[in-house]
């Protein structure tokens, strides 16, 4: 910001200059730099902008010391050379945008395929819920984000998780795989819910112990807000939440935070609390009930008046024949006009559907059945 301002600071310096005893100063080559100048921190406009400001001075200058009669062909060198200058500048600026656009285009693609690959969208159809995902970039010049979220079918039901980890870029980025990596292999064998989150809490402590892998700002000040929850065959939900704004149920037009009776610390500020003992809290979570699981960019996005966007207001509002994936567009396009387009943190989502029971115990012993097979040792007839 200040770089820009430099330009516009010489141009006023030399109206100063002209407009006093000392006007006698040959100051048109020095207004000749400042197009060149804003070529280096300005796009085409402003360097174009400075070039047509820089000749007006030069010309209310020449005026007002009346210097045309005396001083014409001076003044006219000074024109042409600010003519050659502006045009090369202007060019130049031009040429200099459009390479760091591409260069900052082919940065963003491989970020966003990197992040993918991390956070693939969930299925949507999962044993007994129907379920989509939504993750939203902010507009704040960092790529990948610290936002997770993950789906899984199990032998124990569907397991879910969303979590938020402190910060941005690629440290964040680094502890939302470890977490989902540890996410993605409990899940199958942990019985208990509360297991699957200390998994994912000593798979950060490992990575955290690793020298160099994070700076000593981000090892004492970083943590990670994350909630797993459990959709059983019983019309329960089980929720292990450790720091992260509640999930929300829809039940007949109606939504209900789902607030646990004891908080307990993110991820990565245990050590703050003595005796730390968890518990999967259950919820009832019956057929056509709906399931919401945030970040805390949902809720703490603000509009013009820095009003919070008004979450169960909006899920209330919306028709209850839509499809999960339906649901989550509408939320997105409520979201965007709440905040004028402009979202301050990264937005992530799951949304699932408790199915009819026959509905679901159809998919859901199916698809049992097929990770049984995939899963088991192979006879030796079958080898």
């Amino acid at each position: 910001m200040l770089g820009q301002c430099v330009p516009f600071a010489i141009v006023l310096a030399v109206l100063g200059i002209e407009l006093s005893p000392a006007h006698d100063l040959v100051t048109g080559p020095v207004l000749t730099t400042t197009p060149a100048l804003a070529a280096l921190t300005m796009g085409p406009m402003g360097t174009l902008s400075t070039a047509v400001l820089a000749a007006g001075v030069n010309a209310a200058s020449a005026t007002y010391n009346q210097s045309w009669g005396t001083l014409t062909q001076l003044i006219i060198g000074n024109f042409l050379g600010l003519f050659v200058v502006s045009v090369a500048s202007v060019i130049l600026s031009n040429a200099m945008r459009t390479r760091r656009q591409g260069e900052l285009d082919q940065v963003r693609r491989i970020a966003v395929a990197a992040q993918e690959v991390v956070l693939r969208p969930v299925p949507e159809r999962l044993g007994p819920v129907r379920a989509a995902s939504l993750c939203l970039a902010a507009g704040t010049g960092a790529l990948v984000g610290g936002d997770l979220y993950e789906a899984v079918q199990t032998p124990y039901g569907v397991r879910l998780i969303v979590g938020d980890v402190r910060g941005k870029g690629l440290t964040a980025m680094r502890a939302v795989a470890v977490t989902l990596g540890a996410f993605r292999v409990s899940v199958h064998y942990e019985d208990e819910l509360t297991e699957v989150m200390y998994c994912c809490e000593a798979a950060l402590q490992r990575e955290a112990a690793v020298p160099g892998t994070y700076s000593q700002e981000v090892l004492t000040e970083g943590f990670t807000t994350a909630l797993v929850a459990q959709v059983p065959e019983e019309q329960v939900v089980l929720v292990v939440n450790r720091g992260h704004p509640p999930p929300l149920v829809l039940h007949r037009g109606s939504v209900q935070a789902l607030m646990p009776a004891s908080p307990l610390p993110p991820l990565g500020l245990e050590d703050l609390v003595d005796g730390l003992t968890a518990k999967a809290e259950s919820y009832p979570f019956v057929r056509g009930d709906r399931l919401l699981l945030y970040t805390d960019g949902v809720i703490e996005a603000r509009n013009r008046d820095k009003d919070f966007f008004p979450l169960p207001e909006t899920m209330e509002g919306i028709r209850a024949s839509t499809t999960p994936r339906e649901f989550l567009e509408e939320l997105h396009q409520a979201l965007i006009r709440h905040t004028g387009g402009r979202l301050t943190d990264d937005v992530a989502m799951i949304l699932v559907d408790r199915l009819d029971e026959d509905t679901a115990d159809s998919g859901y012993m199916s698809s049992t059945a097929r990770t049984a097979r995939s899963t088991r040792p192979m006879s030796s007839a079958e080898r």
